[in-house]
């Protein structure tokens, strides 16, 4: 891992992500993933994966393998049933921040059917999420999970810590990861509210919902993202009412 980098900012449109579209998936890619590779698009800072998927109700991914991960997963709308090989259950919904530690290995489900945990009728709504991908700093832990709801009023006060590993989020953030160099920010602004991007060696910057203005960039849509290398500190105004989703990162994946 290293901090020494060139200063500069990549915007990526939402139109230009890879895109997988199943009967039951609708999924966008803002990295490579599974059978899309770019091989300079593979990550950016410690984010490996940061997918935008829609899953219609009563299918979702069937149990799978996971390792040396931290995955954090942030419903927009709708509901999402996690099942994994620890023992841990429960429906995340917007607000429900979500985190799984693969360490040396799980199992895990992710379905849109709530109903058949607490016995009601089934529903038509799809469920859709972000979930994003971070490198452990150590490899081989115990596998782990964690979950903890934000409020919707504290995510209108501005930039608030939601999945970190960060010394300075120790007592201010709702879920921990394992590394000391990630943090995820989120922010739901209302049209003409404004927060200020970090400054870190690397950041991306994701709009979940919504359009904002970036200073310095223009106008940014619903799916879109940016790459800031050894920049930020940039302002973002809510033109309407948007959400975003910010990783602050200070150091970077490298490959040998």
């Amino acid at each position: 891992m290293t901090t020494t980098v060139t200063p500069s900012l990549d915007v990526r449109k939402a139109a230009d992500r890879f895109w997988t579209r199943l009967g039951w998936l609708d999924s966008r890619h803002s990295f490579s993933f599974s059978r899309h590779y770019d091989p300079q698009n593979t990550h950016h800072g410690l984010l490996l994966v940061s997918n935008d998927d829609k899953v219609r109700a009563g299918t979702g991914f069937e149990t799978h393998p996971h390792e040396d991960m931290e995955i954090v997963t942030w419903v927009l709308a709708g509901s999402l049933v996690h099942q994994d090989s620890t023992g841990h259950s429960g429906v995340i919904y917007p607000g429900l921040a979500q985190r799984m530690s693969a360490g040396t290995g799980i199992l895990h489900s992710e379905k849109n059917d709530s109903w058949r945990l607490d016995h009601t009728r089934p529903h038509q709504e799809p469920v859709h999420f972000i979930q994003m991908w971070v490198v452990p700093d150590e490899s081989g832990v115990t596998p782990g999970y964690e979950q903890r709801e934000l409020p919707d009023e504290r995510l209108r006060t501005g930039l608030v810590p939601v999945a970190s590993g960060m010394e300075k989020h120790r007592d201010d953030t709702a879920i921990r990861i394992r590394n000391r160099h990630a943090a995820l920010l989120a922010a739901r602004l209302a049209p003409g509210q404004t927060v200020q991007c970090p400054a870190a060696p690397f950041v991306h910057l994701f709009v979940a919902r919504g359009t904002v203005e970036l200073e310095g960039s223009g106008r940014l849509e619903r799916g879109d993202a940016v790459r800031m290398t050894a920049t930020g500190g940039q302002q973002i105004t809510g033109v309407d009412d948007a959400e975003v989703l910010i990783w602050e990162m200070h150091a970077a994946l490298q490959f040998d």
